[in-house]
């Protein structure tokens, strides 16, 4: 019997084993890690679901007792109810995770390694892992689903990760919206998709799990670039240009990195770096918009008072480029203003001579 075939008989097993666990017990559990907008928005859609329980853990112990005693999030997209008989919160990770099936990771990638501080491998054991973070882990330069794998021995089968078109603040206001569930399992991603899709949500499952995720990590970068430009008075005519080239780019890297057939006009891929590029609830353009408008870094940052996962982004993909050697025209020129410290002008109208 092929490699193929048991690979597909395996996985089937898999996903029938996890939803008979989960039939027993009657309540799907799942943990959210994060407090933020896009952990909030995700509660959000969780609580549309009749059978799913939802444990929540946030680092800020003023929110916690903010949402049990108010049920909403003082700090992101304050309107949302969240009902307190479907949601569960918790100020002690480990404690969130005890008895989940899904574990749904939306913390910034630079803070992952602190919010998961102290557990082990055997909190994980068992469970789906799913990425809903679209940044790479500083200094180390890997994928969070790799990192996972790597430091919690967490197999990638059982992870997955969330892709777009998507922001927390239409979701909030029950936007029509389309997620992208992505793994190297497509059973794992068909059985979470489900949870994610409700009256005003709609998750499909796919079985690109590199592209999809690096895709949503430069998307970010290139948000960057649309936002500088704009700070510095370039039009539409030129932002088009610059995506139609960005597309490219991602799509350059990521046949590099793992090739294999992919339609990247499709929503997870281009449809997300449209809305990140494009929407006014883009962070990472709006840090490079006050970029380009001149603030330093540092000022951006704390202006901002939220993470750019570009930022970080920027510099983890010109690392991991120097083993590949892939054409990243833009993504070099985002990091020669954020970490060569060159003036945005200038190296934008460099930038020009490279696009087509």
């Amino acid at each position: 019997m092929g490699t193929e075939v048991l690979k597909r008989i395996k996985n089937k097993i898999l996903g029938i084993e996890a939803e008979h666990m989960m039939a027993i017990e009657g309540l799907t559990k799942i943990a959210v890690i994060g407090g933020g907008s896009w952990a909030t928005a995700i509660v959000k859609i969780l609580t549309e679901q009749s059978h799913v329980q939802i444990r929540w853990w946030l680092r800020n112990k003023a929110d916690i007792q903010h949402i049990r005693q108010f049920h909403h999030n003082p700090s992101y997209l304050s309107d949302v109810h969240l009902p307190p008989k479907k949601i569960k919160v918790y100020e002690q990770v480990a404690e969130a995770l005890k008895g989940s099936h899904f574990v749904i990771l939306a913390v910034p990638a630079a803070f992952i390694r602190d919010s998961l501080a102290g557990l082990q491998a055997r909190h994980f054991h068992g469970k789906v892992i799913v990425s809903a973070i679209k940044g790479m882990i500083p200094q180390e330069n890997l994928l969070v689903t790799d990192w996972m794998a790597a430091t919690y021995g967490v197999p990638l089968e059982q992870t997955c990760v969330i892709a777009g078109p998507c922001h927390a603040e239409e979701v909030a206001l029950e936007k029509q919206s389309f997620l992208t569930i992505a793994s190297t399992n497509l059973s794992t991603a068909a059985s979470f998709a489900k949870y994610m899709t409700c009256r005003f949500v709609a998750a499909r499952p796919l079985g690109d799990l590199y592209g999809v995720e690096y895709a949503a990590v430069m998307k970010n970068i290139v948000a960057m670039a649309c936002g500088i430009t704009h700070g510095l008075g370039y039009g539409d005519n030129f932002q088009a240009v610059l995506v139609a080239n960005a597309m490219q780019e991602i799509g350059r890297f990521v046949s590099t990195l793992d090739p294999r057939e992919r339609e990247l006009t499709s929503s997870a891929y281009l449809g997300d770096l449209l809305v990140t590029s494009y929407s006014q609830f883009s962070r990472n353009r709006l840090f490079g918009n006050m970029i380009g408008r001149g603030y330093s870094v540092k000022a951006a940052q704390l202006e901002m008072k939220m993470i750019a996962e570009g930022y970080y982004a920027t510099r983890s993909i010109m690392e991991l480029n120097k083993a590949y050697a892939v054409s990243l025209p833009i993504t070099q020129a985002v990091h020669a203003i954020l970490y060569a410290d060159q003036s945005p002008a200038a190296v934008m109208e460099d930038l020009k001579n490279h696009l087509a």
